[in-house]
């Protein structure tokens, strides 16, 4: 689909990636972009520099009812992005509960889940030109310990979003998923490693959807994961995320204190 004259819905929308995707849609030529929050006293800056193309809209991916009052009021959506995430940066057994790992499944997972639940019937109306985009991670791909449980979500989500594919296929609504490393943003803050930025995952994903990649990735060092995957050298990714996770654990403990 074209990004121009779409009408988009950002989760996640008030920092780092999400306000970075409302920024490029916004750019590439989207007629009205949904941006959503929480708080949407977060969203101000936005509507400051766009006007009326934004509509700020309270949400909580977690909550049913938040979820369904936004499908409300976005009926005109054609283009859905699923970018609101959250990370422990926590492994399961240095965690020692399920909590950090229940917490990610219910935003990574879950509140994807809801949102496309909830989308369908909308994107349904556009009549095969509308899209769903769901924000991934290499950490679909292959698990890294010091991410553990984050990862698991991202794969869960992985596995829906292929599974949206088909089941969304008919009524013409296309299911892109995104693969990116560490971006720089707030989420990764105190992280010492390469990251690329928002604005270019931004950029680059919504040139996929315009290209119809349904896989798109993003940045270096998913480019650099899918090259050795597609090549089957398991043993060299093996290693590569073992000798990261081993020097995280080196600077900062199993505990994540530094």
């Amino acid at each position: 689909m074209q990004i121009a004259g779409s009408v988009a819905l950002v989760t996640g929308a008030n920092r780092g990636l999400g306000k970075c995707f409302v920024d490029a849609l916004i750019t590439r030529g989207a007629a009205k972009v949904y941006a959503c929050a929480r708080d949407t006293a977060s969203l101000t800056s936005l509507i400051d520099s766009y006007g009326d193309k934004i509509e700020a809209v309270s949400l909580d991916v977690t909550d049913d009812v938040s979820v369904s009052n936004a499908a409300k009021i976005a009926g005109d959506v054609t283009l859905l992005i699923n970018n609101a995430g959250v990370l422990t940066r926590l492994g399961l057994i240095e965690a020692g509960n399920l909590e950090p790992l229940r917490q990610e499944l219910e935003v990574n997972l879950y509140g994807v889940a809801r949102m496309c639940l909830a989308f369908a019937p909308v994107l349904k109306k556009s009549k095969n030109n509308s899209a769903v985009v769901n924000m991934l991670s290499v950490g679909s791909l292959h698990g890294f310990a010091p991410f553990g449980t984050y990862c698991v979500s991202k794969a869960a989500a992985m596995s829906l979003t292929q599974s949206l594919r088909y089941e969304l296929q008919e009524q013409g609504t296309s299911v892109h998923g995104v693969y990116a490393g560490l971006i720089a943003t707030d989420m990764t803050e105190g992280i010492e490693d390469e990251m690329a930025t928002p604005e270019d995952i931004a950029g680059e994903t919504l040139a996929g959807i315009e290209s119809g990649l349904l896989d798109i990735d993003t940045g270096e060092r998913a480019h650099a994961v899918r090259k050795l995957l597609m090549e089957e050298n398991f043993d060299t990714i093996e290693q590569a995320y073992l000798d990261r996770a081993a020097g995280h654990y080196q600077k900062h403990g199993k505990d994540g204190s530094a």
